[in-house]
C-alpha cells in the first residue's frame, strides 16, 4: 500500500523487552517519531523469554505533507514527567481497592497489576458466598523474608504461570483517586490509618503478610490461593525496575502484593 494511501498505518514489533516494561515508557521512547495509536504488551511466563510488544502508529505519520502549508508548526506534545511512584501507578491497570486490615487496623488501598493475569484477581478477591467483590482483606499470617520461605514463594509463581498468578504494586488510596468509589466504609472497632503504618509494622517484623483466599470459605481447590504483601525488599524490589528507572528512585511508601492459585 502506498505511503500516501489514506489507510496506510505501521504496526511495529518490539521484542526482547523486560518483563517489567509498561506502556508509559514505550510510548515516552517512540512518541518522538510520530503518533501512537496503541500499545499492546505480551508478557510470557519467567523462563519462556523477554517481553515483547506491537505499537500501532498513526496513519498521520506516513501521509505526504509536501502539500501542507509549512508556515506555522504543530505544538508538539510533551509527555509529563512522572515524578512519584502514585503517578507511576496510575500508568497501571487498577486491580482492586478497598481496606486492608491488621488488627484493629485498616488501611485504604489500591492495588495496581505490575504483571500475572487479571483473572486470579477477580476470580480470589471475591466473596464466594455472595460472590461480590470483596473489599476488606485482612492479614491473619506473616511469613518471615527468609530465603528458603521466599524461594517458596517464587516457585509458587512459577508454577502458577502464566495464569494462576499475579503481581500487583500497592499504595496509598486517596479519598479522590480513580477506582475509590467502591472503598467501603470504616466498621466498627477499626481505625483508619494510612498504609506506610502498615508498611513500616512489616519491615519491623521482617516479614510479609499473608492473607489466605477465598475469604469467608473455599469451593474447590480451583478457587483457593494465598496473598502475599510484601514490604520494600531485595524480593519485592526485582517486579520494580521498570519503576525505578522511569523515576530513579522509590520514595513512596509501598508493597508488592502476590497472589497466587493453589495448584492441584
Amino acid at each position: 500500500m502506498p505511503e500516501d494511501d489514506q489507510r496506510a498505518t505501521r504496526n511495529l514489533f518490539i521484542g526482547n523487552l523486560d518483563h517489567s516494561v509498561s506502556e508509559v515508557e514505550l510510548r515516552r521512547a517512540f512518541e518522538k517519531y510520530g503518533i501512537i495509536e496503541e500499545v499492546v504488551i505480551k508478557r510470557p511466563a519467567r523462563g519462556q523469554g523477554g517481553a515483547y510488544a506491537f505499537l500501532k502508529e498513526s496513519e498521520r505519520n506516513h501521509r505526504t505533507t509536501e502539500a501542507e502549508p509549512k508556515t506555522l508548526e504543530e505544538p508538539k506534545h510533551e509527555t509529563k514527567k512522572l515524578k512519584t511512584l502514585s503517578e507511576y501507578a496510575q500508568t497501571l491497570q487498577l486491580g482492586w481497592n478497598g481496606l486492608l486490615v491488621l488488627k484493629n487496623s485498616c488501611f485504604p488501598t489500591s492495588m495496581h497489576i505490575l504483571e500475572g493475569d487479571q483473572g486470579v484477581i477477580s476470580g480470589l478477591l471475591k466473596d464466594h458466598t455472595s460472590g461480590s467483590k470483596l473489599t476488606q482483606l485482612k492479614i491473619a499470617q506473616r511469613l518471615r523474608l527468609d530465603q528458603p520461605k521466599l524461594d517458596e514463594v517464587t516457585r509458587r509463581i512459577k508454577q502458577g504461570s502464566p495464569n494462576g498468578y499475579a503481581v500487583l504494586l500497592a499504595i496509598q488510596s486517596t479519598p479522590s483517586g480513580p477506582g475509590t468509589e467502591g472503598v467501603p466504609t470504616v466498621e466498627p472497632g477499626l481505625q483508619r490509618r494510612l498504609l506506610r503504618n502498615l508498611v513500616s509494622y512489616l519491615k519491623q517484623k521482617q516479614a510479609a503478610g499473608v492473607i489466605s483466599l477465598p475469604v469467608g470459605g473455599s469451593k474447590g481447590r480451583d478457587s483457593t490461593g494465598m496473598l502475599y504483601a510484601f514490604p520494600p525488599c531485595d524480593f519485592s524490589q526485582q517486579y520494580l525496575q521498570s519503576a525505578l528507572r522511569t523515576l530513579g528512585k522509590l520514595e513512596d511508601e509501598h508493597m508488592v502484593i502476590v497472589i497466587v492459585r493453589d495448584t492441584a
